[in-house]
C-alpha cells in the first residue's frame, strides 16, 4: 500500500473535528464552497480523492443548512463526486450565505463569520475542499486555490486576524493563497484544528537543522583536516629536499629527530606529532619552520 500523503493525512485529522456548533458547521461549509470544484446560484459540485472528506461532507451541508446532495459517490470510485442542482436546495444555501441567487461573483461575506471559532472553521473546510501541503521533509508549501477572485482577496484581513501574511498568485483560471515559511503553516494547520500535522512540520525542520549542523561541521572538519594534510605534505617535501641535498646529517639532532617523526608519521596533527616527541606543540611547530627555512637555502 502506497504511503499516505502528507496533505491527505492532515485533511483526515481536519476531519476528526466534531460538528457541532451550527455557525462553525456553516463557516466550514461556507470555506468548502468558494474553494470546491464549482459553486454558482445554479449548481454545486465537489470532487475529492480524501474519504474522511467524503464521509464528512454529508453531515457538514445537512448541519449547515439542512440539505442533502442531489449527487452522492459510487461505491469504490476512488474520486468521491458530490453535486446538487436543486433549485431550493441552492436557494436555502444562497440564502444562508447572504447571496442573490443571480449573483454570480462570490464575494467574501463576513457576517458569516463573526461568531467565535468561525473563522478557523471557514480557513478548515477552504483547506479540505482547494488546500494541499507539501511533505515539510522535502519543502514547505501550503496552498488555498479558489477560482472566485474576489474571495481569494477577501481572504488576506481573514487571515490577518490568524497572525498570519501568506501570498496571492494567480495560476491559470484559479487564484492561489500560499504559504511557504514553516513556521506560518504550522501556525496555520494549528489555528484549523491539525495540531499533529503542525507538530510533523515542526519535528522535520528541526531535524533538517540538526542534519545540517552536522554536515556543516563534518564539512568543516574535512577542510581542516585537507589542510593538515597539505601542510604536512609541505613539510615532508622540505625534509626530503635537505635530505637529498646532503645538508641532513649537518642538522642538530633535535631537527634530524623532529623529521623523522614527520616523515614516518604523516598522518598525525601536529598536537599528535608534539605528544609524540614529548615536547610542546610550539616548539614542535618551531622546529618544523626551521626546517622549511633551511630546505629553501638548498
Amino acid at each position: 500500500m502506497a504511503k499516505e500523503s502528507f496533505s491527505r493525512a492532515a485533511k483526515g485529522e481536519l476531519c476528526r473535528e466534531r460538528i457541532t456548533d451550527t455557525a462553525c458547521a456553516l463557516a466550514e461549509a461556507y470555506g468548502i464552497l468558494l474553494f470546491c470544484n464549482t459553486f454558482q446560484p445554479s449548481e454545486i459540485r465537489m470532487i475529492t480523492t480524501s474519504e474522511p472528506v467524503a464521509k464528512r461532507l454529508p453531515r457538514l451541508f445537512s448541519r449547515a443548512f439542512d440539505v442533502t446532495f442531489d449527487q452522492l459517490p459510487e461505491p469504490g470510485s476512488g474520486k468521491y463526486h458530490f453535486a446538487l442542482s436543486d433549485g431550493e436546495k441552492l436557494g436555502r444555501i444562497m440564502a444562508a450565505l447572504g447571496y442573490d441567487r443571480k449573483e454570480l461573483s462570490m464575494h467574501l461575506n463576513y457576517a458569516v463569520l463573526e461568531a467565535e471559532g468561525t473563522i478557523a472553521a471557514f480557513f478548515r473546510g477552504a483547506f479540505l475542499a482547494g488546500g494541499s501541503v507539501s511533505d515539510p521533509r522535502k519543502r514547505y508549501q501550503l496552498e488555498l486555490s479558489t477560482s472566485h477572485y474576489r474571495a481569494a482577496m477577501g481572504l488576506q484581513p481573514l487571515i490577518a486576524e490568524l497572525g498570519l501574511a501568506p501570498k496571492t498568485v494567480e495560476r491559470g483560471a484559479n487564484y492561489i493563497t500560499y504559504f511557504k515559511q514553516s513556521e506560518a503553516i504550522s501556525d496555520f494547520l494549528t489555528a484549523i484544528g491539525a495540531p499533529l500535522a503542525a507538530m510533523e512540520i515542526m519535528n522535520a525542520k528541526l531535524e533538517k537543522n540538526i542534519y545540517n549542523k552536522v554536515n556543516r561541521r563534518s564539512n568543516c572538519d574535512m577542510a581542516n583536516l585537507d589542510k593538515a594534510v597539505e601542510a604536512a605534505q609541505k613539510k615532508i617535501a622540505d625534509i626530503q629536499r635537505l635530505k637529498e641535498s646532503g645538508a641532513w646529517e649537518t642538522l642538530p639532532e633535535p631537527l634530524r629527530e623532529t623529521g623523522e617523526l614527520r616523515l614516518n608519521h604523516p598522518e598525525l596533527s601536529l598536537s599528535q606529532l608534539a605528544q609524540l616527541a614529548g615536547v610542546s606543540k610550539s616548539c614542535l611547530n618551531h622546529r618544523l619552520r626551521r626546517l622549511a627555512e633551511l630546505s629553501l637555502l638548498q
